[in-house]
């Protein structure tokens, strides 16, 4: 949008989790960290899960193209914030800005709609287990997850497009740690009604979808399970959900928190605690989570540690070199 007499910024400034630099400097090594596990506990699941023929079904392709959306999500924003800890000036470009916008929205929405397609997995899985093999054959499961990633990339141009055609006027200071849109909008300037319309359109679609297709496909998986005369049948069945209905919970729950609260309540200290949340420690969490509540990853991390052990005992041993 046109204005007259608007300065042209060339570059965005951070403003970040702290002024503080004593501040920066622990936040710094507390967030190296948690990327650090992110990346090595999802790449980590991510060979896990080629590695062992057993869990070579649908529910671990899924959960194979979760970690790695949760790499690429954190990794669009944590490597620029952890620079800015350690920099006196946080200065982003206005192209680079848009282009971590582009990402983190691509990769977050990937994240939303796999965690629906996870649960409709289940159903079929739980609810019509002889129609399983053919339904979610791998043919089909790749198709599920090429059109994650095209409607996802489509999504995030549109939502990145209608944020880099704002005005910004007023100031080029972000009071957030990175390029987000609620952020980007109390700079620009005030006619921002068509920007706001089309962007809350498209994501209430796309994330009232997922979470219909999750509650539509639990409201089914809860009943078949209820219905199961054994014990033991109905606490397997609940073992295999209970691991996605909490990634789905925390995710979405701040998702939800985030963007679909009237524009007067917003806080941006709140904001970008809820920010940290989603952008850096759901990613942390769910290899964990998956790997804690369930016995197949269990097993399968149990194997891999004794073949490890097994191999370095055997590198080691003195009669290695004879």
């Amino acid at each position: 949008m046109a204005v007259e007499n608007c300065t042209v910024f060339t570059d965005f400034i951070l403003l970040g989790l702290s002024g503080r630099r004593d501040v920066q400097r622990g936040l710094f090594g507390l967030f190296l960290l948690v990327y650090g596990i992110t990346v090595i506990a999802n790449l980590g699941m991510i060979l896990l899960i080629s590695m062992d023929a057993r869990l070579h079904t649908p529910m671990y392709y899924f959960l194979s193209s979760l970690s790695f959306s949760d790499i690429c999500y954190s990794s669009s924003v944590s490597p620029k914030m952890l620079a800015d800890f350690l920099s006196e000036q946080k200065k982003i470009s206005y192209n680079l800005c848009a282009l971590q916008m582009f990402f983190f929205v691509a990769f977050a929405d990937i994240e939303c709609v796999m965690l629906s397609v996870m649960a409709y997995d289940r159903y079929v899985a739980i609810c019509n287990p002889l129609l399983y093999t053919t339904a979610m054959s791998g043919r089909v499961c790749a198709q599920l997850v090429a059109i994650v990633y095209i409607q996802s990339l489509l999504y995030s141009a549109i939502f990145t497009y209608c944020t880099i055609q704002l005005s910004f006027c007023k100031s080029n200071t972000i009071n957030h740690f990175f390029c987000d849109f609620p952020p980007l909008l109390a700079i620009s300037t005030p006619d921002t009604t068509i920007n706001e319309i089309v962007i809350f359109t498209y994501s209430s679609c796309v994330l009232g979808f997922s979470i219909v297709t999750v509650l539509l496909s639990y409201s089914y998986i809860i009943t078949t399970i209820l219905r199961m005369k054994s014990a033991k049948g109905r606490h397997k069945a609940f073992s295999t959900c209970a691991s996605h209905l909490t990634a789905v919970a925390m995710f979405y729950g701040t998702l939800l928190f985030m963007y679909f609260r009237p524009s007067s309540s917003y806080s941006m200290d709140t904001d970008k605690v809820a920010s940290v949340f989603y952008t850096v420690v759901i990613p942390m969490l769910n290899p964990l989570i998956y790997s804690l509540r369930n016995k197949d990853v269990k097993d399968a991390i149990k194997k891999a540690v004794a073949t490890i052990l097994f191999l370095t005992e055997a590198i080691l041993s003195p009669k290695a070199f004879m």
